[in-house]
């Protein structure tokens, strides 16, 4: 993770006032979301760097920077409630058959904790050589169960092509965005075979729809491999949190810090000064002043529109 401020990742995400929804441009060109930007929304995480949460900051603890400027912070709430979509990507590749069954019971107890029934919603996404919505977004845990419990390994992988179809297909429709956080969590070794999307156009997916991608590998090695690598790539660019447990058996502490992660966050969020509308990426930069001891997990930054 690269060191911005008090290491700094951004985790949060575009939000917008009810006349400005994020739509397709045009009906043939699904891959592309064009956001009218009026806010800036971010959730993030505050740690010691023992990982210990830090729960008790206030608003003019904060300050953000968007390309060298200062911004003004409007709203601020700590803790926030605000509800969880929630996409499960699972893959179902032959790599993982051998622990295919212990991934999924992982999953089954992460999401039944985390989820609360007639608020949050999750779905579950499987890929090996395609990509398959084995569940749309819903609160019905046992349908999730079912749906996870009846998956069974394939071969190939797709996971950029998994990436870009939870963000726009299902998490992008959920509204008012800014009403809601989205997540995808990733269960994958991290290797792409198979994908007509690349890695970039999957990460912009997500970084448009405001998506954090979590990832829990499924790599037993105890070396880095390319998979690893990846799923650090899209964990570090959107905010989220990257595991990699040695031991199957680890999966649990994995999904349990994960836990934790959703119920200490902060939500802030700030009108760009000045908004410009050239559907760039911006970077943001997000730190506790006088806190140099501190580490921020968020997104780190955002697309504004185009002209």
């Amino acid at each position: 993770m690269r060191p911005m401020f008090a290491a700094v990742v951004f985790a949060g995400g575009l939000a917008l006032f009810p006349g400005f929804a994020a739509i397709p441009q045009e009906p043939a060109e699904k891959t592309r979301i064009a956001l009218d930007v009026v806010r800036v929304d971010i959730l993030l995480t505050v740690t010691d760097k023992k990982g210990r949460f830090i729960t008790n900051l206030a608003r003019d603890d904060f300050e953000v920077v968007e390309n060298a400027r200062p911004q003004r912070i409007l709203g601020f709430a700590a803790p926030t409630d605000l509800p969880l979509r929630i996409a499960v990507l699972l893959d179902a590749s032959s790599s993982i058959r051998d622990r295919f069954r212990f991934i999924q019971e992982s999953a089954i107890e992460f999401i039944t904790t985390v989820v609360r029934p007639r608020l949050d919603k999750v779905m579950v996404v499987s890929f090996d050589s395609s990509v398959e919505q084995v569940s749309a977004l819903d609160d019905d845990l046992g349908r999730f169960a079912k749906a996870i419990r009846g998956l069974r390994p394939g071969r190939g992988t797709s996971l950029y092509d998994a990436i870009r179809f939870a963000c726009r297909d299902g998490l992008e429709a959920e509204k008012p965005r800014h009403e809601m956080r989205r997540v995808i969590i990733v269960l994958s070794d991290g290797e792409d075979t198979q994908s007509q999307a690349t890695r970039d156009q999957a990460l912009e997916m997500a970084q448009k729809a405001s998506v954090v991608i979590h990832a829990v590998s499924t790599n037993t090695a105890r070396i880095d491999t390319p998979g690893d690598k990846v799923l650090k790539y899209f964990t570090q660019e959107t905010g989220g949190l990257a595991f990699f447990p040695f031991r199957i058996e680890d999966l649990a502490k994995s999904f349990e810090t994960l836990a934790k992660e959703m119920r200490h966050q902060y939500s802030i969020y700030y009108r760009p000064e000045p908004l410009q509308p050239d559907g760039q990426y911006h970077s943001i930069k997000l730190r506790v002043k006088g806190r140099k001891d501190l580490v921020i997990r968020a997104r780190k930054g955002y697309y504004a529109p185009r002209p």
